[in-house]
């Protein structure tokens, strides 16, 4: 196996290029909007593991353009391939159901703020061979185009980063180097969501995404220039952490429907009580709203407000108690769905499951959800992901909106969840030095794959992931 290595500068001896693959440009839109050619890429939805879109070799199609010229055919059925695995922003932890590709053309810029991406599309660039990365986090992507400087793409929602593998041979599988496969650490590298963080006076969420690798540069006041932008959210006498004095309120966010439309992403830490004084019946209605035009949002524990005493028909995602403690316990995954299953691997893959498969040991608990569905809204309205044994008691669950609507309608994501994720670091003070824990626990760990999951393309959770179109090509 060869290894394509991090120094640009280093190409390997090419051998002769066999006669090269041609194909048409793909009349797919970019990834997030329209309809894509559908043509199936390189890989399959239970791993990434599966041929490159090959195309129909008597097809009459127009010749070969850039990359597609780059493409050989192989003797004896074999690929030219590359194989490693996607990691986190700091390169640690592998990530489930990240798209891999090759473009054939320059990628084009995403524009913040809220927006329907959907799965099924093809991505930006003009991919020529796609995979999906498996629940340990690895790909195979087969028929790459053979030479040097070979453009490498890896994906998940509007995370995306772009580098130059110095060289690939014909013929053989060659292993990408982790630090080419890692999602970016701050914009010069690549794409980063725009997310929004109102902080907490009971957890501190904005430490996990520091934990995950993002630069401190990229945290900022909304108006700055980083990619994630603090909200400070209020408790009274522990507010929660706040970059300077300049930072704003929740209401300031939530209030604001422009304001809430700019955001690709909007994570909620626990305040430590309701507080619906300060989120009225307009702000409950403008975050309905940035859901369904295709939001995404994060609500830990008394951010349930949002959805238990939301605009409707959010009340009826779940069944709600009044708020309890679990403090400490085993809590299992949901398995009965393809996503469960892979989130109940990948656990096991990155060590966050010591008590068998499927079972994390978690701290910090709350009790506010019996059973998801929600009451009345029919058997795929609302998906759990994971639960504690022998008790009605959901602990996360997801629902995809517009509410009720047909899979195929819908553009946004809602997530719960009872467990306060960052017990440790401080949910006060100024960041970051608020931020005090290293390294992620087994419970941040799955959140780890739940939030990459809420950033994702939106599908039909009820079917495995599949890869996004490629354009074809043909021998």
């Amino acid at each position: 196996m060869a290894r394509v290595g991090t120094v640009l500068g280093v190409s390997l001896v090419l051998g002769l290029v066999l006669a090269v693959g041609c194909g048409s440009e793909s009349g797919g839109s970019e990834f997030g909007g329209g309809v894509g050619d559908g043509t199936g890429g390189g890989g399959n939805g239970n791993g990434g593991f599966g041929p490159g879109s090959s195309g129909d070799p008597n097809a009459n199609t127009p010749p070969c353009e850039g990359l597609q010229c780059k493409q050989v055919a192989c003797a004896g059925g074999g690929t030219t391939s590359l194989s490693g695995k996607v990691y986190d922003p700091s390169g640690t932890v592998p990530l489930y159901n990240a798209i891999v590709y090759v473009p054939n053309a320059a990628l084009t810029p995403f524009v913040d703020g809220v927006s329907c991406d959907k799965c099924g599309t093809a991505p930006s660039g003009k991919p020529i061979t796609t995979a999906l990365t498996n629940a340990r986090g690895e790909f195979k992507l087969d028929n790459v185009p053979v030479g040097v400087e070979i453009p490498l793409v890896v994906q998940i929602g509007r995370w995306r980063r772009e580098v130059k593998l110095p060289a690939v041979p014909q013929c053989v599988d060659t292993a990408v180097d982790a630090a080419n496969t890692r999602l970016p650490r701050n914009k010069a590298e690549g794409s980063i969501p725009k997310i929004a963080i109102a902080t907490g006076g009971a957890d501190s969420l904005e430490c996990f995404f520091r934990k995950l690798g993002i630069d401190d540069a990229e945290f900022t006041n909304p108006g700055g220039a980083g990619r994630v932008n603090l909200y400070q959210g209020l408790r009274t006498g522990n507010d929660g952490a706040r970059i300077d004095t300049s930072t704003p309120n929740g209401g300031a966010l939530w209030d604001n429907a422009a304001e809430l439309a700019k955001y690709d992403m909007v994570i909620l830490s626990c305040e430590g009580a309701e507080n619906n004084g300060t989120k009225s019946q307009p702000a409950r209605d403008n975050l309905r709203g940035y859901l369904d035009a295709g939001g995404r949002v994060f609500a830990s524990h008394f951010h349930y407000t949002w959805f238990k005493n939301g605009a409707n028909p959010l009340p009826l995602t779940a069944t709600w108690v009044n708020n309890g403690n679990d403090s400490t316990a085993n809590v299992n995954v949901d398995t009965s769905f393809a996503k469960g299953q892979a989130f109940s691997e990948w656990l096991q893959a990155v060590g966050a499951s010591p008590g068998g498969p499927g079972i994390v040991p978690m701290t910090e608990l709350r009790r506010n959800v019996t059973t998801v569905p929600g009451v009345g809204m029919g058997a795929d309205v609302s998906r759990r992901w994971l639960y504690t044994p022998n008790v009605e008691d959901t602990k996360f669950f997801s629902f995809n909106t517009p509410v009720g609507t047909p899979a195929d309608q819908q553009c946004g994501r809602g997530v719960y969840t009872d467990i306060h994720v960052s017990s440790g670091d401080l949910s006060g003070g100024t960041f970051p030095a608020n931020c005090t824990t290293t390294g992620l626990t087994p419970q941040e760990k799955a959140l780890l794959f739940l939030m990459m999951d809420l950033a994702s393309c939106i599908q039909d959770d009820n079917k495995p992931p599949q890869p996004p179109p490629a354009t074809p090509t043909v021998k």
